[in-house]
């Protein structure tokens, strides 16, 4: 692992925080290197307010969005609610659906089939909007690329309104209106909404012109919460403010869909990091493994008992998935140690019987032995599908667009991104996209990063530091959990392996014979020789804490040490 400890504040400035803020020096590092200057800017990070909830109709077309759903209210018109199979995807759906429902019985929902229509606004999804008489379909989290399909649906007399944020090509479709703020005419103030929240800010202006606040919608953030967390979207700003409300609806009094996930796993209070790892996977589990109808239908139920019985199917459906994701990854594994790919710059399999469902987690576990740009594909109908995943600081986006010569479609993010091609191309785009990426790719990019946010003594990790940290959240994108590294640390004599075949390693260090903390290691039960005969070491971590028989401690979660 590459050690990278982030540049440190100008002292004048640290100097200012600690005054303003009456905080020690690590606080106001830490604080300055997530933007945060004057006493203000922590009030809105410590204190986030729904008054920190932008103004809806400072995106490009709200104004006509809102028209043209008004006008389908006033008139009776059917409206179908149209998103992606995945978390951002369903969420939007289910929380646009229950909105426009309290306003008409008119409201029905469409999820494509990830297998038979594939991502996004699909022609069979505009039939049966049409064979239906809807002439009126919102789409989230997905259609600003969809410039065909929402051509074919104008020919048949139905409108679209778009709620997406993904990067738009260099032409629009010609819908209503098209509400995505990384449009480049698009002002508004926050440009990393997740689709869901995109949604959120179109049931905040229908609601606005009721004479409504967002206070009036706080039961719609516990679906944005978790889209956000799911769609790994920065927390900062506006999606902070979202996050942190979301959690509270999410701990306090969710929807009955929701608590029946928490129920099956018996978590009593959930942070952002709870929601990406057992609330995400078992929605997504659905669109995954079925279809993402089973999503929109826990999501959107009123009934606990029902939601339960939901919840429980899902959950086989999760199961299901873990299965085949572990399959898979070995399967991938021995496909490039058979073809002795390891000296690669990118990572490409494939084999036509994988589950579409789960490449995507498949390309992100590959990562973890071989870092580098990676694709996984299998066959869907006559074509072949991939998901693509990157390293960190590499835009896989970019690479693939490079590529596209060789490529039916994609679309994505940096990090993440689908592709469909003809079998027939997949040797010459494999060569094409390793081409690619040896040539553009920072070969340091190869090895994972740890960035540091600053090195402290052992002795600076205390109670007041760790109720401060806990502050900072919800962690995400734009402000991780802090991490630190302190030097000439040793054990006490009492270092050992411990968990199934000893993986993770368990320390008590000392920094030059003063305090000492108890810390653990995942997955570094192979690092227990650099500690033994109390040689000393330096470790990078993060400060947590540990309950052990009805006693709370603080406790060190290390990263990585080093001799």
């Amino acid at each position: 692992m590459r050690w990278t400890l982030k540049p440190k504040p100008k002292a004048t400035k640290i100097a200012q925080l600690k005054e303003a803020l009456q905080v020690d020096e690590v606080v106001a590092t830490l604080l300055l290197q997530r933007g945060i200057e004057t006493y203000e800017d922590a009030k809105t990070f410590f204190r986030p307010s729904l008054s920190d909830i932008h103004d809806p109709f400072l995106m490009k077309d709200m104004e006509k969005a809102v028209q043209r759903i008004e006008a389908a209210l006033l008139q009776g018109e059917n409206i179908l609610v149209y998103g992606d199979y995945d978390v951002d995807g369903t969420s939007s759906v289910a929380l646009m659906s229950s909105y426009l429902k309290t306003r008409t019985d008119n409201i029905a929902t469409y999820i494509p089939d990830r297998y038979d229509e594939g991502y996004g606004v699909s022609f069979k999804g505009i039939d049966f909007a049409h064979d239906n008489d809807f002439t009126l379909i919102v789409a989230l989290d997905c259609g600003v690329k969809a410039i065909d399909k929402v051509a074919y649906a104008k020919e048949k007399g139905i409108d679209f309104i778009i709620c997406d944020h993904h990067r738009p090509g260099n032409e629009l479709p010609k819908a209503v209106a098209i509400l995505d703020p990384k449009r480049n005419d698009c002002e508004y103030p926050y440009k990393e909404l997740c689709g869901c929240g995109v949604g959120f800010k179109l049931i905040q202006a229908l609601a606005q012109k009721e004479g409504k606040t967002v206070e009036d919608l706080t039961e719609y953030l516990d679906l944005v919460a978790t889209a956000i967390g799911a769609d790994i979207v920065p927390i900062t700003g506006e999606n902070r403010a979202l996050a942190y409300f979301g959690l509270q609806v999410i701990n306090s009094n969710p929807r009955p869909g929701i608590k029946a996930i928490i129920n099956q796993v018996k978590k009593e209070e959930l942070t952002i990091t709870d929601v990406v790892f057992i609330v995400a996977p078992r929605i997504n589990a659905a669109g995954r493994m079925k279809h993402g109808n089973y999503a929109v239908t826990l999501l959107t139920e009123t009934n606990l008992e029902l939601a339960k019985e939901y919840a429980a199917e899902i959950e086989e459906f999760n199961t299901d998935r873990r299965e085949a994701d572990q399959q898979i990854t070995e399967e991938a594994l021995q496909q490039i140690e058979a073809e002795n790919e390891q000296e690669r710059f990118t990572t490409v399999v494939y084999q036509e019987d994988w589950h579409k469902g789960v490449i995507g987690i498949v390309a992100s576990r590959l990562i973890e032995t071989y870092y580098r740009p990676t694709l996984v594909f299998t066959k869907s109908g006559d074509k072949l599908a991939a998901s693509a995943r990157s390293v960190s600081g590499f835009d896989v986006y970019n690479a693939l667009a490079a590529c596209s010569e060789h490529i039916e479609q994609f679309g994505g993010h940096k990090y993440a991104a689908g592709l469909t091609l003809k079998e027939e191309n997949y040797e010459v785009f494999k060569q094409a996209f390793e081409d690619e990426v040896s040539k553009t790719i920072d070969k340091s990019l190869l090895t994972p990063e740890i960035k540091i946010d600053m090195q402290i003594d052992l002795s600076q990790v205390n109670d007041k530091l760790w109720r401060i940290i806990r502050q900072f959240a919800p962690f995400g994108p734009g402000n991780m959990t802090p991490i630190f590294m302190t030097n000439n640390l040793k054990d006490t004599g009492y270092g050992k392996c411990v968990g199934e075949d000893d993986k993770h390693l368990r320390i008590t260090a000392t920094q030059i014979g003063k305090e000492t903390l108890v810390c653990i290691g995942f997955g570094l039960g192979d690092k227990l020789g650099i500690i033994t005969n109390k040689k000393p070491f330096k470790a990078v971590y993060s400060v947590d804490e540990n309950y052990w028989q009805g006693r709370t401690s603080l406790q060190l979660k290390l990263r990585d040490i080093k001799s």
